[in-house]
């Protein structure tokens, strides 16, 4: 049971640390646009709404997308006064106490209220406001449930892999 539960453990922190490597291109790209943007404007007195979006729409997405792979690396920021004294099997209980009460409940909120708002952006295409935007902000708001799914997988993750530290005793 316990090799079952490592191997799929395994698979999820796999792909969050796939998709966190690829998050981390965007933030190059990020910075790139940002370079260009500002050159632009105070260089050639020249901009571009659809640029500035593009720079939103990166940070966005890196910060949804990379929140699983962050937690996969235990980089969330969070008061440890506690938790860094405790023992392995203390940070156990708390890594799947925590898990089950409030990160997978948390994730499959967001997941559920973020889904209709998803799909009726989906339904109109959803477009910027601004003369000149991007067309995409159905896709961006794509990336809330992605976040949150991620998100969900990950505490599994965290979950199982506490639950075998937990058996160990």
């Amino acid at each position: 049971m316990n090799a079952q539960i490592e191997k799929l453990c395994n698979r999820i922190d796999a792909l969050n640390e796939r998709v966190g490597q690829f998050a981390a291109w965007f933030v190059l790209a990020m910075v790139g646009i940002t370079f260009l943007v500002v050159v632009m404007r105070y260089g050639f007195n020249f901009g571009r709404i659809a640029m500035q979006e593009s720079i939103t729409y990166l940070h966005a997405f890196v910060f949804m997308i990379a929140g699983a792979y962050t937690l996969k690396h235990n980089q969330h920021v969070r008061v440890d006064i506690f938790y860094q004294d405790m023992s392995l099997q203390n940070k156990a209980k708390v890594d799947f106490f925590g898990s089950i009460f409030l990160l997978l409940p948390f994730a499959t909120f967001i997941v559920w209220i973020s889904f209709d708002y998803v799909m009726n952006s989906w339904k109109l295409f959803e477009q910027s406001r601004e003369a000149g935007g991007l067309p995409l902000v159905y896709i961006l708001k794509t990336f809330i449930p992605t976040m949150a799914l991620l998100l969900l997988l990950q505490a599994l993750s965290l979950c199982g892999r506490a639950w075998i530290a937990l058996r160990k005793q």
